[in-house]
This record gives structure tokens, C-alpha cells and sequence, in this order.
């Protein structure tokens, strides 16, 4: 395959797989070798084995993190600090992208960032839906009210006053304290109810303070 052939299959997309270059006619040795080889030239970055995104100049748009974990790991979606800072509920800037899967805990250092999945089981893999980053591209992320409890569910005493005051929640009033009571009965976990008692008096505090 040559260059311009890549390009003009994968100009448009913010990340893809050696799979999906397959048809080109190539065996997937050779495939392989000429990533390498454009890997290794600068044209091009691998994420993780088998997948690659355009490297600049030659990309016609720039793939979001959200996008580029989704495509690491199937099974998974962004969540906890990474989820809640999108969302405008925690002050901080959040540098590594943290999400959950079924599959394996892992941390991957790529050159476009760091990427961190932690496990759960796969009945609590729920409560996120697919949003729209810009630019044509899409993911899938926890929301507000299951990101807050990932967070809680993957986190030693995080069910303390004290933990909770640490992340100086914000923008409280984007949270549903239904949803949340909901997915803490579901989960069945002690835990993650005294979590959402707490968050509710948080909740009913930031309320009255702007009567």
C-alpha cells in the first residue's frame, strides 16, 4: 500500500485498525511491516498493537481522547475524574483519561497521552450513554450521576464526608438524585448507598445556598 492510498482511506477517520486496511489486497504481514516502517517515519502513531491514528500534518481532524480510549478497549466507556470533568463537576484539569471495562485493568502510555481503565464487573456496566465531541466524532461516557459512583464504587473511603469535600463537586444541580438512588439500589453495595446519602445532603446545601 502506498501512502496516498492510506490517506485517502483514513483521512477522515480519528482513529483506525490495521483490520480495517485488510481489504486492500495486502497480506497482513506486509500490512504490518509498512506501518511499522510509517510509524517509525513519523507519518503515523500507534496507540496500541494493531491500532493507529494519523499523525499531524496529514490528519484532517484531530481525534479526541474520548474517541481514542473508547477504541482501545471495547467493553468500556469513560468515567470517574475524566467523565466529571467534561461535565463541569470537578474544578480540576483532569491529564490522564480514566475509564471502565470488563476487561483486564490496564494503563496504557501512548504519544498522545495516558490512558487508564479499571475494572468492573459486567453488571455494573451501565449508566453511560454515546455524546457527541465535535467534529464528527462520538464516544461513549459515563454520566454525571454513574461517573460520581464509579468513582466511589473503585475508591477506598470514598463513602467519607471528608473524601467527598476533596473534590469540590460543582454544578451540582446537573444531577439527577434519582438516577443516583436507582443505580446505588441496583448495585446492591452498602457503599455506594451511604455515597448517595451524603451526595443528597451536598445536593440539598448547594440548593439552599442559591435561594
Amino acid at each position: 500500500m502506498k501512502w496516498e492510498e492510506l490517506l485517502e482511506k483514513v483521512a477522515d477517520e480519528p482513529v483506525f485498525r490495521t483490520g480495517f486496511l485488510a481489504a486492500s489486497g495486502e497480506t497482513l504481514p506486509a500490512l504490518r511491516l509498512q506501518l511499522s516502517r510509517w510509524v517509525k517515519s513519523g507519518k503515523l502513531v500507534q496507540l496500541t498493537r494493531g491500532l493507529y491514528t494519523l499523525a499531524e500534518p496529514y490528519a484532517k481532524v484531530s481525534p479526541h481522547p474520548f474517541v481514542l480510549a473508547n477504541a482501545m478497549k471495547r467493553a468500556s466507556y469513560v468515567s470517574l475524574q475524566s467523565a466529571l470533568g467534561h461535565f463541569g463537576m470537578i474544578p480540576e484539569y483532569v491529564p490522564a483519561v480514566t475509564s471502565v471495562t470488563t476487561g483486564r485493568p490496564e494503563w496504557i502510555e501512548t504519544p498522545l497521552g495516558l490512558f487508564i481503565f479499571r475494572h468492573i464487573k459486567k453488571s455494573w456496566l451501565r449508566g453511560y450513554k454515546q455524546i457527541d465531541l465535535g467534529s464528527g466524532q462520538k464516544a461513549f461516557v459515563g454520566t454525571p450521576e454513574k461517573a460520581l459512583l464509579d468513582l466511589a464504587y473503585l475508591t477506598a473511603g470514598a463513602d467519607d464526608p471528608d473524601f467527598l469535600a476533596e473534590l469540590r463537586l460543582q454544578n451540582m444541580e446537573r444531577l439527577n438524585m434519582d438516577v443516583l438512588d436507582q443505580l446505588a439500589r441496583t448495585s446492591g453495595s452498602p457503599k455506594l448507598r451511604r455515597t448517595v446519602r451524603l451526595l443528597r445532603r451536598l445536593f440539598d446545601q448547594e440548593a439552599g445556598e442559591m435561594l
